[in-house]
Formats: structure tokens, sequence, C-alpha cells
């Protein structure tokens, strides 16, 4: 589940091993791509964390980000 915290949606993603994490990233870069809205995230071994804010809307969270939450989580 997303949490929303400090004007940005927040969720952990945990794999079995870095290929799968480093997969969900590759698949989660090509959607933020094709909606030209990138996430800050970080990886380390299995674990993926993703925090999403629209910068040009004043780093809050905006429907865009929400989009592309949803698509993320079907990313999974």
């Amino acid at each position: 589940m997303w949490k929303e915290e400090n004007n940005r949606l927040y969720k952990k993603f945990e794999f079995n091993n870095f290929s799968e994490a480093f997969g969900f990233m590759t698949r989660v870069a090509l959607e933020a791509e094709k909606m030209d809205h990138h996430p800050l995230w970080t990886n380390v071994y299995n674990k993926v964390e993703i925090w999403l804010s629209t910068h040009d809307a004043g780093d809050i969270v905006t429907e865009k980000d929400r989009k592309l939450s949803g698509k993320i989580d079907a990313l999974v």
C-alpha cells in the first residue's frame, strides 16, 4: 500500500534477489518514461523504495503520481 507522507507517495518493494528487483526497476523506468514522470528511488540488493511527487506542481502529490503508482503496482 502506498503511503502519502511529506508531500510524496511512498512504497517499499521486496523481491527474491537483485535480478528481480532490477527487472522491476527496468519495467518501472519504461512506464515512467512513457509518462515523462520519473520517480525518486533507491535499490539495495532485493529492496526497491520509491517516492513519487510532481516537481512542476511544487513537489506535491498529484493525479500524475497516483496514476504512475497504479501502473507500478501492476508491474509487480
